[in-house]
């Protein structure tokens, strides 16, 4: 199957520092993949340069057959691109139903005169974009939510809102940079179930960074491991596990031999 995503020998730097070295990997259409490493790795700063926020000085970074080198954000994401971020980044004075709305601008072709005179062409989109809105906000298990601010929801609620932000652009692949960080066992695991779903009943391809080790062993089908800068493993749970040099960059040199990461 044609590869989704592919990062061909990415490198990114910062002066002198290397935040990404020779980095490459791919992955299939409807998947769940993972990227994982120690803090510092260059997770974060590789989500950057996918998505154009960090242009490459090296390599190449191809998208459903086209080169995002050099393209910027908004175009990134309107070729079917979405991501959230570590630090919940929602419109905090805006309504649950408003957030997922301004995700679904991509969408929106009426001009400032159809908006205006509230044209029969801008009352047909803006009937469309709300029925949209109203159920991503189910999806999410936000339903009956829609005009709560944005501030006042629980965390765990404002992680799923950010996500149905994100699904507002109708994305191809979806970006998570760590979903489950600041949550408690209970809603871990109903993000962790609720991933599975974006993938089953959406049909969407998922690329996650995440430290939730048991999280990444459940779902992920393909996970790279990356150790400053560069990556160091590449494969299945299974294999990760057990790697010896994936075992050393978490745990140090001396590990036991054989040590899991996760139970």
């Amino acid at each position: 199957m044609t590869p989704l995503l592919q990062s061909i020998n990415v490198t990114k730097r910062f002066g002198g520092l290397v935040a990404v070295n020779d980095f490459s990997f791919e992955f299939a259409p409807q998947t769940i993949n993972c990227i994982i490493g120690p803090n510092g790795a260059g997770k974060t700063t590789f989500f950057n340069c996918i998505v154009g926020f960090y242009t490459a000085e090296e390599g190449d970074i191809i998208f459903d057959g086209t080169s995002l080198i050099g393209l910027s954000p908004d175009k990134i994401a309107s070729l079917g691109m979405s991501r959230t971020y570590q630090n919940i980044r929602l419109f905090s004075n805006m309504t649950a139903l408003e957030n997922i709305l301004v995700g679904e601008h991509n969408h929106i072709e009426s001009s400032v005169f159809d908006a205006i005179l509230r044209t029969p062409k801008y009352k047909a989109q803006e009937k469309e974009a709300l029925e949209y809105a109203s159920y991503l906000l189910n999806f999410v298990g936000l339903s009956g939510m829609g005009d709560a601010l944005a501030r006042n929801l629980p965390y765990g609620a404002q992680r799923r809102l950010e996500i149905a932000r994100a699904l507002g652009n109708k994305p191809k692949l979806l970006l998570l940079d760590e979903p489950t960080a600041g949550m408690n066992p209970q809603e871990t695991a109903e993000i962790t179930v609720f991933i599975k779903r974006l993938r089953d009943e959406l049909g969407m391809t998922v690329l996650l960074i995440e430290h939730d080790m048991r999280v990444v062993m459940e779902i992920s089908e393909q996970i790279s491991v990356m150790d400053y800068g560069s990556k160091i493993a590449e494969g299945t749970a299974e294999e990760i596990q057990n790697n010896p040099k994936v075992i050393e960059a978490y745990l140090g040199r001396g590990a036991a031999s054989g040590l899991e990461l996760a139970a």
